[in-house]
């Protein structure tokens, strides 16, 4: 478990798959992906995040509002393997995902701070990437206030057919010499 000011980075549990599902069905949080996910296509998705967490001890975070115990998200880190089809791998990546009420409160920031200090100082990772549709532009905008730099590596995300609006990505980097803001 993680903390910072305002939220806890902890594992999932029941009862965060309801909230989960009511977000990912949500289709202004799921704008950027290429669509939603039904009630049984997030609780798989929460399953394979939690035994990521379990395996690891680190993960896809669920967030919660420390002041009042809610589920809003998560945010955290994934590991991209040699076969992803996306540049620099293999590598580590950071995401978030917050509940659509919740935004424009800054959670996502605070929790991805908070996941990348993990990263660089309790797994000593050299670098952590992040990647989006080149038309997500809240999600730069949140890589770019954690100091992460567009490394200008272009690619078609290889799960999205050509043409689709959503191909077209690009890929943020962060190192440890970079972050001297955040701690």
């Amino acid at each position: 478990m993680l903390e910072t000011k305002r939220l806890v980075l902890r594992q999932w549990e029941n009862e965060d798959y309801p909230h989960f599902a009511r977000m990912c069905a949500d289709p202004e949080v799921m704008k950027y992906f290429p669509s939603t996910l039904s009630e049984s296509e997030s609780a798989q998705l929460a399953d394979e995040i939690r035994a990521d967490i379990d395996k690891n001890g680190w993960g896809f975070w669920a967030v919660e509002l420390k002041a009042t115990g809610e589920f809003i998200g998560f945010v955290g880190l994934n590991l991209q393997d040699g076969e992803s089809g996306i540049p620099r791998v293999p590598l580590i990546e950071i995401s978030w995902r917050i509940d659509r009420q919740f935004w424009h409160n800054g959670y996502a920031t605070e929790a991805a701070e908070q996941a990348l200090r993990y990263a660089f100082y309790v797994l000593g990772v050299d670098e952590v990437y992040s990647f989006s549709a080149n038309i997500n532009i809240p999600s730069q905008n949140v890589m770019k206030r954690l100091g992460m730099l567009n490394t200008r590596l272009d690619f078609n995300h290889p799960k999205l057919s050509d043409g689709h609006e959503l191909q077209s990505h690009c890929l943020f980097r962060i190192e440890p010499t970079q972050v001297g803001h955040l701690f």
